[in-house]
Order: structure tokens, then sequence, then C-alpha cells
């Protein structure tokens, strides 16, 4: 069975991307400030043309009792430029809760939502963050897929995001 199996994924490459795992570290800084509000973070992955080809997470105030925690997501400019005002919320799989200081961890299966199938091709995983009474900032991290052997990347943020790693393996 192993040995059919190496055949069949040696013939149609497309087939390993299946199985496929991404992990993503975000780090979420502990600042220092007078008014500390946990960050809206919004994850997804753009094709070339900088279209959506994945809403991989959306983290932001749920609980508010007005239930208006959702009108500052306009703030994240980017992903909501992109496609998060298209978007029904709460999304299931993508949509969470904000999240405190420390490192996150998202970790996804090709083939399975929020990751689904994505196509062979160069993307550009995008974590963007916005807080009240503080900054905003993006971070792109490219990548190539599918991959053939492991992949590591990472950005370092300035203030409202630490250090973001993407770990992909075949």
């Amino acid at each position: 069975m192993r040995v059919f199996l190496a055949i069949v994924l040696l013939a149609f490459p497309a087939l390993s991307a299946l199985a496929a795992e991404m992990n993503l570290t975000v780090e979420i800084p502990r600042l220092q400030v007078a008014e500390y509000h946990r960050p809206y973070v919004a994850v997804w992955i753009e094709g070339e043309q900088h279209e959506v080809a994945a809403q991989l997470a959306l983290w932001y105030d749920q609980a508010n009792r007005k239930e208006d925690g959702a009108k500052w997501l306009k703030d994240l400019r980017q992903w909501w430029r992109r496609g998060g005002r298209e978007l029904a919320l709460p999304v299931d799989g993508v949509t969470g809760a904000t999240r405190p200081a420390g490192q996150q961890q998202l970790r996804l299966q090709s083939g399975q939502p929020p990751l689904g199938e994505l196509k062979a091709g160069s993307y550009t995983l995008v974590v963007e963050a916005a807080r009240e009474v503080g900054g905003r900032e993006v971070l792109k991290l490219p990548f190539t897929w599918p991959v053939s052997a492991p992949l590591h990347v990472e950005a370092q943020g300035q203030h409202e995001l630490g250090r973001i790693a993407l770990d992909i393996n075949p």
C-alpha cells in the first residue's frame, strides 16, 4: 500500500499538497501603556494579484454587549479592503475572540477549512493588527505553494505585532 501511495504522489504531485501542514505563530507583544486593549487581528493569504485566496483567522471583540465590536473591524484597513467587508460575520472556523499578549498558534491542514485547496503558485501570508488607543501594523510572509521541502519564513513587528513565523511541512 505504501509503494502504491508513493507512486500516486510522484505521478500526481498536486496530491502531495493534500497532506501539507501550515503552522503559524503570531506574537502579540506585552505593551506598557496607560490604556491597553487587545488588538484586533486578521490573517489571510493573498495571491499574486493581491486577491484573497483564504481567510485564516479574525480575532475581534465578540463579547461586546452592544454587539458593536464588529464595527471596529474596518480599522484593519488592508484586510477590510481586500475582502473583510464582504464577509458575513462570524465566519465559522475563522472568527474568534481577541487574544492576550504572548504567542498564538494557528495549525492548518491543506484541503481543510479554512485553508482549503490552494492552487500551485506564489502567495503572501498577511497578518494585520490594529488596537484601540494604539497603532496598526501589517506583516507579510511570501511563500510558494505547494512545498516539496519544509519551509520556514518569519518577520519581526515593531509595535503591535512581535515575531510572526510560518512553517509549512509537506
